[in-house]
C-alpha cells in the first residue's frame, strides 16, 4: 500500500454528516486492513460496528480518531475536530482523583463545575474525590463516559467499552449510554462483538469483513427494545448470518 496521500478534514458537513469517508484504506506493509471503505455517519446517529477479530474494526476507529499516524493508507476522510474516544478499559490516571480524571485538559474556569455535572449525569455525584482504585469496573467506565461527554463531542468513538463488565452491569450501562446519547446527541461509532448489544443500542449496524463493509442495516425496533420482539430475533439472525456464524467449520 502506498503512503497516505489522502485528505483528512475537520468540521461539519452541509448534508448533516459528521463522518464522511471515501475509499478509505489502511494497511501494514503489504497487508490491507481497510479496503476502500465508504462510510457516512449523520449527526446524532448511533452506529454499531460488528466483525470478527482481525476484520479491521479497531483500525477504522483509530482512523476516525486520527490516531493512526503510523499506518499506511489512502482515501478521503472528514471528521469533526471535537471528538472523544472511550476504550474497553477506563484508562483513568490512578494518581488522580475522579474529578481530576474527568476534567483532564478541559479548558475554562468552569471546568470543575462541568465535571461535577457530568459525574452527576452518570450517577457518581459525591464521588469526585474518590481514587479510581476505590471504584468498581462499572463505575470506572462511567467516569470514562463522563470524561468523554463533558467535552460535548460531535463524534463519540467507543471501542468495546462494556466488554469487560459482567452481564448485569452491562445492561445498566446500556440504559445509561442510551440516556446520555439522547441528551448530548453525538454521532456514535460503537465497536462490539455482541450482536444483541448492537441491536439494543444502535440506529444502524455495520458488519466489517476482511476490511470491507459487507452489511449496512437500519435497526427498526420499537423503544424500549426487547429480546422478545420477533423483529429483534429476525434481525439478530440476519446479522449472525452476515458474520458467518452459521457457516460450517471445515478441516
Amino acid at each position: 500500500m502506498a503512503p497516505d496521500t489522502g485528505r483528512v478534514g475537520t468540521g461539519g458537513d452541509q448534508a448533516g454528516r459528521v463522518v464522511s469517508a471515501r475509499s478509505l484504506s489502511r494497511g501494514f506493509g503489504d497487508r490491507v486492513v481497510l479496503d476502500a471503505i465508504d462510510l457516512d455517519i449523520a449527526r446524532g446517529e448511533f452506529v454499531a460496528l460488528l466483525g470478527r477479530s482481525g476484520s479491521g474494526k479497531s483500525t477504522l476507529l483509530r482512523a476516525l480518531a486520527e490516531l493512526d499516524y503510523d499506518v499506511l493508507g489512502s482515501g478521503e476522510l472528514q471528521v469533526p475536530a471535537n471528538r472523544s474516544v472511550v476504550f474497553q478499559d477506563s484508562r483513568l490516571l490512578p494518581w488522580s482523583r475522579v474529578l481530576d480524571n474527568v476534567i483532564l485538559g478541559l479548558p475554562g474556569r468552569d471546568a470543575a463545575e462541568r465535571g461535577q455535572a457530568a459525574l452527576a449525569e452518570v450517577g457518581l455525584a459525591g464521588r469526585e474525590k474518590a481514587w479510581p482504585k476505590e471504584l468498581s469496573g462499572g463505575e470506572q467506565q462511567r467516569v470514562a463516559l463522563a470524561r468523554s461527554l463533558v467535552r460535548e463531542p460531535e463524534l463519540l468513538l467507543a471501542d468495546e467499552p462494556f466488554g469487560a463488565l459482567d452481564a448485569l452491569t452491562r445492561i445498566r450501562m446500556h440504559a445509561l449510554l442510551r440516556e446520555l446519547c439522547a441528551t448530548h446527541t453525538p454521532a456514535v461509532l460503537f465497536i462490539t462483538h455482541d450482536v444483541d448489544e448492537a441491536l439494543l443500542l444502535a440506529d444502524r449496524v455495520l458488519v466489517l469483513q476482511d476490511g470491507r463493509i459487507v452489511s449496512d442495516r437500519t435497526v427498526e425496533l420499537d423503544t424500549p427494545r426487547t429480546h422478545s420482539d420477533p423483529r429483534f430475533t429476525a434481525q439478530r439472525e440476519d446479522l449472525l448470518t452476515a458474520l458467518g456464524a452459521f457457516e460450517k467449520v471445515t478441516a
